[in-house]
């Protein structure tokens, strides 16, 4: 397995450390990545998507979704209700786990619900104002907000 080192990267940008920082963990995380629980990200409109978590075996009680920093985080621990049965075959996992899904800038977590063995987390980007396109009206050369401008000669 090959590994990059993005020292330069971070010594020769200003401004760009969340790219360098996702290509960072992209890197890094590759290897160490479980697929517990499995899950699926669906894309439900332009700006909107949901994550879906098979969490078979857990109740309400038992997860946690969280966002912190930019990060959603879906976590489960199994109560020990459990610990006084006797399983003759146990193929259902309900070991703790904790997973974690970078969201971009402006995307928040509107819901989640539990139903049938899955845990559904919807998100939506929502573009601030200030950062969504304008459109500007062109006036005439010689006025500007009803105003004339005043030519300087030289």
């Amino acid at each position: 397995m090959r590994t990059y080192d993005l020292a330069p990267l971070y010594r020769a940008t200003v401004g760009f450390d969340q790219i360098a920082d996702l290509m960072d963990r992209l890197l890094t995380d590759g290897a160490s990545t479980t697929s517990y629980p499995p899950y699926n990200i669906e894309k439900t409109a332009d700006d909107a998507w949901r994550i879906s978590v098979a969490v078979a075996g857990f109740a309400d009680r038992d997860l946690s979704v969280e966002v912190r920093e930019n990060a959603l985080i879906v976590s489960g621990r199994k109560s020990d209700e459990d610990k006084d049965r006797r399983f003759l075959h146990r193929g259902i996992a309900t070991r703790a786990f904790e997973r974690r899904f970078h969201l971009a800038d402006h995307v928040r977590v509107t819901g989640a619900s539990h139903a049938d063995g899955m845990l559904n987390i919807d998100l939506v980007r929502e573009v601030p104002e200030a950062l969504k396109p304008r459109r500007i009206e062109i006036t005439n050369g010689d006025t500007f907000e009803g105003k004339a401008v005043e030519h300087v000669a030289n």
